[in-house]
């Protein structure tokens, strides 16, 4: 085999590991008073898309939104499972813990 056979491939897409509901609720673990403007900049969203994106981590109970003044406060529940089945056996406070830790 020659050396090039063992570098490693550049990807052709752009893509990650990581959802962008799971780098949402990674980045509001980090900063529950967050704006959804300052985590879309973060992750790379529109505003609208974050919005969007903590309504169903809210509906799925993974998260809850309480107002405080003019801002919103969030608690990221840590006991809340993946939905995939192969992994609906662990918590996301897993998650959290692996990268806010």
């Amino acid at each position: 085999m020659t050396a090039a056979a063992h570098q490693p491939q550049t990807p052709t897409r752009g893509w990650t590991f990581l959802t962008n509901h799971a780098h949402v609720l990674l980045a509001i673990a980090r900063d529950p008073q967050a704006r959804l403007r300052d985590v879309a900049d973060t992750i790379g969203i529109t505003e609208r898309a974050a919005q969007a994106i903590v309504a169903d981590l809210e509906a799925a109970g993974y998260l809850t939104r309480e107002r405080v003044g003019r801002r919103n406060h969030y608690t990221v529940n840590p006991a809340g499972r993946f939905r995939h089945p192969a992994e609906a056996d662990r918590r996301i406070g897993d998650l959290l813990d692996l990268f806010t830790g």
